[in-house]
């Protein structure tokens, strides 16, 4: 606090003014800063839930008087899950409701966003709290609302990477830096292909060790097939897309193939882990928190991406006073993606048992994954091959 006397002699009048570091940022409009404090909360309700999975026993007892758990038992393990889940989701569903369609920095809803932060936390742990009052059958059907939700979520991250993708190739092809990046497009594309052919056989080698890993060689071998197929038309004459964008592509698309083959739960002989005992070792707990930040990251950057979802683009210049990202797509983004790691850690199953340190696995996941890859190949290709499309048929109209 900091006191002043006016210098007008006649009265000296007391000036309050809060420069702690908690004052200035609670008042402060700061979008930048906000959607990091936004993206932590986030990663704290992702830890609670697991806490509440792996390690909720130890307040059993506590919970035995909240009416909602049924004696702790329905607060617990997946339930407990998806209770954290649902008050995750209803905060930044609040928060998306509040601040859609905010257009301009310093009004009312802007403030709102990016500031007001003492109200916003304990709204945040009212939200975390009251779901554990709720009962059972509300929690169930929650969780199967939350396949939906968590599907939505994938599309949108799934049509923020191609977006950028196709950003990065139309940047590198433009005027302006075609003659630079042309070095460096073959220089990524190759490395790009390099890592999808080692990474493919690394894939054969460690999961399909056997004949009898059937459900393994074929994920494999259409991968490799999916990996030819957008090389292809992205090089087709009418296409011409360049090869850097199949490349990455391909990229991401061996990267779901092998998540979907980690997913497989163990007790098979296709895959190494299984040959592990069930105790949690430090490759474990690593893997696991990785995935947790990966989560929290791909929700953040997907959030802040609200521009590839714009069927106009427009090419004008922003005013000083626009904000610089869609406040309510950032909220949309989170509240899926609290359904998200939901399913994530229940296996997208909630009467599946979860081994601790463990995300994300079951034949479930296995098949959400797989999906996932073929659905990036065919809006990849879509994305190709609509405007060729669209172009004959008014060529035809004409």
């Amino acid at each position: 606090m900091e006191t002043g006397v006016s210098n007008n002699g006649n009265e000296a009048c007391t000036i309050s003014k809060d420069t702690s570091w908690w004052g200035q940022f609670r008042n402060a409009s700061n979008p930048g800063m906000a959607r990091y404090v936004y993206a932590l909360m986030f990663l704290v309700a992702n830890l609670l839930a697991w806490a509440a999975r792996d390690y909720g026993r130890g307040a059993l007892t506590e919970m035995e008087r909240l009416k909602g758990c049924n004696g702790g038992k329905d607060c617990l393990g997946a339930e407990g899950v998806l209770r954290v889940s649902l008050g995750c989701f209803i905060f930044y569903f609040i928060m998306f409701l509040t601040t859609a369609r905010t257009s301009k920095l310093n009004e009312v809803r802007d403030t709102w966003h990016s500031g007001w932060w003492s109200v916003k936390i304990v709204l945040w742990v009212g939200m975390t709290v009251i779901p554990f009052l709720l009962p059972s059958e509300f929690i169930q059907i929650y969780g199967e609302v939350a396949h939906f939700g968590a599907g939505v979520f994938l599309l949108i991250q799934l049509i923020s990477i191609i977006s950028f993708i196709t950003w990065l190739n139309d940047c590198c092809e433009s005027e302006k830096y075609a003659a630079k990046c042309q070095i460096h497009v073959m220089l990524f594309a190759t490395t790009a292909y390099v890592v999808c052919l080692v990474g493919i056989i690394l894939m054969f080698i460690w999961y399909a060790p056997k004949p009898s890993c059937l459900l393994n060689i074929f994920f494999i071998a259409w991968t490799l097939v999916l990996l030819q197929l957008m090389t292809s038309v992205s090089l087709h004459p009418k296409v011409n897309a360049g090869i850097l964008t199949p490349g990455l592509m391909g990229l991401y698309v061996v990267f779901l193939c092998w998540n979907a083959i980690r997913s497989e739960p163990d007790g098979g002989s296709c895959i190494r882990k299984s040959d592990s005992s069930t105790k949690t070792d430090w490759l474990s707990i690593i893997s696991f928190i990785i995935a947790i930040l990966a989560i929290v990251i791909a929700t953040f950057s997907t959030g802040i991406d609200s521009k590839c979802f714009q069927f106009r683009k427009d090419d004008d210049i922003p005013a000083e006073d626009d904000v610089p990202y869609g406040y309510g797509f950032f909220h949309f983004v989170f509240a899926t993606g609290a359904m998200y790691f939901a399913m994530l850690l229940i296996g997208w199953n909630s009467h599946h048992s979860m081994r601790k340190w463990t995300i994300d696995v079951g034949w479930t996941s296995t098949w959400v994954r797989i999906v996932n890859e073929w659905l990036a190949v065919c809006v990849y290709l879509w994305m190709l091959v609509a405007p060729i499309i669209w172009k004959s048929r008014q060529t035809d109209s004409t």
